[in-house]
């Protein structure tokens, strides 16, 4: 009896560790996308968005969330992982908003994938457009706010929309079905591994 409860603990704590890595690498891949970027006024277009997705669909929710935390609060203690360093008055930036968008959206692409029992391409493309318009939806208003208030700069929202919307969003698309395609290949294997987990854990 208390082999068994040995060998489940060990499981246990080898599954907790794999999901631990799993974060800290989207957390990481997110960092690097930050520097592949287009720049573009204010807004420059990255492949962040692409891990976001990722995170979201292959970790679920709550985990995937946790990967973005967990890169939006590196860039914040001084590590220079944001597309213009890093450092706790990052959130002064313009730009801040899309990070916690992507926190946001992490979890609603997550979110939407657990409710869907076989999950097809199709409902990947789907929740990244969600997830898409979560950061758009947090970047945008954000981006007006830091403009015209600590930054001082007159911008109308015809203006914000434009550098904050319109420029990236075609990419963004893009990136929503090419992440779509990949999350297909990939979701079988960190599905099973997420099952293990709940698995285990109700074995002890």
């Amino acid at each position: 009896m208390r082999r068994s409860r040995n060998i489940s603990a060990r499981r246990c704590w080898s599954i907790k560790t794999s999901n631990l890595a799993a974060v800290s690498l989207f957390a990481a891949l997110t960092a690097i996308g930050a520097f592949i970027k287009i720049p573009l006024p204010y807004v420059p277009f990255t492949l962040q968005v692409l891990f976001v997705y990722l995170a979201g669909s292959l970790l679920g929710s709550k985990k995937g969330m946790l990967s973005q935390l967990v890169y939006v609060g590196i860039g914040l203690a001084g590590v220079p992982v944001f597309t213009q360093g890093g450092g706790i008055g990052y959130f002064l930036q313009p730009t801040f908003g899309y990070l916690l968008g992507f926190i946001a959206a992490a979890y609603v692409v997550g979110f939407i994938i657990e409710r869907i029992q076989n999950p097809k391409t199709i409902h990947f493309i789907l929740a990244n457009l969600a997830g898409i318009f979560v950061v758009y939806l947090i970047g945008v208003p954000y981006l007006y706010l830091a403009l015209n208030t600590w930054m001082g700069v007159t911008s109308s929202w015809g203006h914000i929309l434009l550098v904050g919307f319109v420029y990236g969003i075609g990419g963004d698309i893009i990136l929503t079905v090419l992440a779509g395609m990949l999350t297909m290949r990939l979701y079988k294997a960190f599905h099973s591994i997420r099952n293990r987990h709940v698995n285990v854990q109700k074995t002890m």
